[in-house]
């Protein structure tokens, strides 16, 4: 017990002779830190632009914002520093009292979806709003989103698998089934992480990379390039 004490006021006397330089307020080891930017949007569509050249590209059209700050979280008062940023009106007699009041703080009706930023890269008070300027286009950004929901699928639509070949000997009705599942006497089970038919879809996707094309501000669109994981009208989020 006295050899680990020894140690931990080792390891602390290094922290404080050699504290981190440019460390994240949220992250005092200063690892994997890096300030962002965000926002909530809703998935319109797809469409296809053509630049000059004659390139076509595939992009997504994203309704983002305008988005309330509805709550500023600082590492004073709750040991981070982070930014609630809210979307989409809501009716009143579908909000109950906390709702109207969280809300009422911000002087903004209810709203239906709330999100929050940590170490969002912009300084902004409760109220304000955050439009689509807040990106450039050409910026690279990652979009979150919910799949689709497919229900419960078999292995073919699931895994992509391709059945077990021709129907030939005795391979009657089998192209759409799963094959063997595994082992017999030596383990007699079914061994986890076995690709087998299930619920597919409905899971939180991120995609990287994807780039800012062109920005509507009166619309309130933005234009990012391939496509954004939901179905037209689901949320996404936008984040630098």
């Amino acid at each position: 017990m006295l050899k680990l004490r020894r140690q931990k006021e080792k390891v602390d006397g290094k922290r404080g002779l050699n504290p981190p330089v440019g460390g994240c307020p949220n992250n005092p080891a200063g690892t994997n830190c890096k300030t962002m930017k965000g926002i909530i949007g809703k998935k319109i569509g797809m469409t296809s632009i053509f630049d000059p050249s004659g390139k076509q590209t595939a992009c997504t059209i994203i309704e983002a914002g305008p988005c309330v700050v509805t709550q500023v979280k600082t590492k004073d008062s709750d040991g981070y520093n982070a930014l609630q940023l809210s979307f989409g009106d809501k009716n009143d007699k579908h909000s109950n009292k906390a709702e109207k009041n969280h809300f009422a703080k911000a002087s903004t009706s209810p709203k239906r979806f709330s999100k929050e930023f940590r170490d969002f890269a912009i300084e902004k008070n409760i109220g304000e709003t955050i439009t689509v300027d807040i990106f450039a286009e050409g910026d690279k950004v990652e979009v979150v989103g919910t799949t689709k929901g497919k229900g419960f699928q078999g292995v073919v639509k699931r895994h992509g698998f391709h059945g077990v070949g021709g129907q030939s000997h005795g391979q009657h009705d089998r192209s759409r089934a799963p094959g063997s599942l595994g082992n017999s006497s030596d383990a007699s089970r079914v061994m986890k992480g076995m690709r087998m038919a299930g619920r597919t879809g409905t899971d939180r996707v991120k995609l990287k990379g994807l780039k800012v094309v062109k920005i509507f501000p009166e619309q309130n669109y933005i234009l990012v390039s391939g496509s954004v994981p939901g179905y037209n009208g689901s949320i996404v989020l936008i984040q630098k």
